[in-house]
């Protein structure tokens, strides 16, 4: 996931630096008024397609990285309740021999006391 918000980060950052050198390079072109206020909208209009496709781009990568995290959440909660649930069971078993056990000795000494 950090590889992915670097690549998203340096392409945003490429982009505005296109913007920025495309920008320069229409305002000291030697052309007319109305040739660079054309190229200048061109430019914009461009760049603000990139952009959107960048963030829908980022926007797809955040959606499947909070996928992946909720399902990887719910696979380590299965796990932990399946890890609970195997502990409960050897714990009464643990109880349950020991009383039995218990048993076992109570009676031997109530055999040798009384």
């Amino acid at each position: 996931m950090a590889d992915n918000h670097r690549t998203t980060a340096g392409a945003l950052m490429l982009l505005a630096g296109g913007i920025i050198g495309a920008s320069l390079a229409i305002l000291y072109a030697p052309q007319s008024g109305v040739k660079t206020r054309r190229q200048i909208t061109r430019c914009a209009r461009r760049a603000r397609t990139d952009a959107e496709a960048m963030i829908h781009e980022a926007a797809e990568t955040v959606s499947e990285a909070v996928e992946d995290l909720g399902e990887k959440t719910a696979d380590l909660i299965d796990r932990g309740g399946d890890v609970a649930e195997d502990w409960r069971n050897y714990l009464l078993s643990a109880i349950d021999r020991g009383q039995k056990e218990l048993e076992k000795q109570r009676k031997k000494l109530d055999q040798l006391w009384g």
